[in-house]
């Protein structure tokens, strides 16, 4: 089947191109303050709706069709493909993902398999096909987690406040850490390829806590795997994007990586990353704290943004994190049209 023809204005963003307004999207957007999926939770859990194709797909074009954002992303877990090498992964309420296994020792990490994508996480591809085939009429970015971030959970067993069990783990057993990340590297590689074939237009890699680290351990033990994935994913020609909460400090070292765009959370403005010699397309940034605020805030601070992003091409509007479930679903339909309308009205009088 065809697929159909779609709103490209983010992939051109992405690839740093001149565009009629600023696209948009948020993380998150998918779920967690809409009150369709509540309801739908109240019937299923994370691990059955993503396993559902057609629910899935329902799930992941709903914000879409709510706020007119520019791009999807895929609902689905961090952990996804995790259960498939043989970590035994449970998404606990009110907790996250639990990890009864965790890695310890080089023979755990040599004690985990391989992914085969087509077998292993078959809904996945399923779900991806559904909406680039048949309902989106934007583009859907697929993602996976960064091997720090899934070393994380697999070390600890679950979430951290502080990661002391995952740096102690690097800092004491580097042969097995790096066996980790190789490992971790060619499941992501091999995930991401298979999301990108089934017709995800773009990609996210969150590495969401590895601001945990200083620059100097990144560089060592983080950015030669970051280097490998990048550089393999390249060849697919979809446009390839980072993200880390609280990792302001690493904007440079991903901005030398092989990929397209750098996702800035709330930390890091817009024109400090550009005074940093940040030439490629940034994508950010608004606190998702603010949406919990009165209108005349939200679009006071989305403008401060905007002015700082439409300095040059190459920039997508998003939030510095997730969206909250606490948050209006209203407020994001309307900041959407605000930043639409607003960046539109600035680039035709530029």
């Amino acid at each position: 089947m065809a697929e159909k023809k779609i709103n490209d204005t983010f992939l051109k963003a992405c690839r740093g191109e001149k565009t009629d307004y600023v696209p948009v999207w948020y993380m998150r957007q998918a779920g967690r303050s809409q009150p369709e999926y509540r309801a739908i939770k109240e019937k299923y859990s994370l691990f059955e709706i993503t396993h559902q194709p057609e629910l899935c797909a329902y799930v992941t074009r709903l914000p879409v069709e709510q706020y007119d954002v520019d791009a999807a992303i895929l609902y689905k877990d961090i952990m996804t493909p995790l259960p498939a090498i043989g970590v035994e992964v449970e998404i606990k309420s009110g907790i996250g993902p639990v990890i009864d296994n965790p890695i310890r020792s080089l023979s755990d990490v040599e004690k985990l398999g391989e992914i085969d994508p087509e077998s292993d996480v078959s809904y996945v591809l399923e779900t991806i096909k559904l909406l680039t085939q048949e309902q989106l009429e934007v583009p859907l970015i697929g993602f996976t987690g960064a091997p720090f971030t899934l070393a994380s959970y697999m070390i600890e067993g679950g979430p951290s406040r502080n990661y002391n069990k995952t740096k102690a783990f690097m800092y004491a057993e580097p042969k097995a850490w790096f066996a980790l990340m190789d490992k971790l590297a060619e499941v992501s590689i091999t995930y991401v390829k298979a999301q990108i074939k089934a017709g995800a237009k773009a990609i996210q890699i969150f590495d969401s806590w590895v601001g945990a680290l200083n620059v100097a351990d990144y560089r060592y033990y983080i950015k030669p795997t970051m280097e490998r994935i990048f550089s393999e994913l390249k060849s697919e020609n979809v446009p390839l994007i980072m993200f880390g909460v609280g990792a302001s400090h690493l904007a440079k070292e991903w901005h030398d990586l092989p990929l397209d765009v750098v996702g800035l959370d709330w930390r890091l403005q817009i024109q400090e990353a550009r005074s940093m010699g940040l030439t490629k397309t940034l994508q950010g940034n608004l606190d998702p704290a603010i949406l919990l605020s009165p209108w005349e805030v939200i679009e006071e601070r989305a403008k401060q943004i905007l002015d700082q992003g439409m300095q040059t091409d190459g920039y997508i509007f998003n939030l510095g994190h997730g969206v909250f479930p606490e948050v209006n679903p209203e407020n994001l339909k309307k900041l959407t049209a605000f930043i639409h309308d607003y960046s539109k009205n600035v680039k035709v009088n530029a």
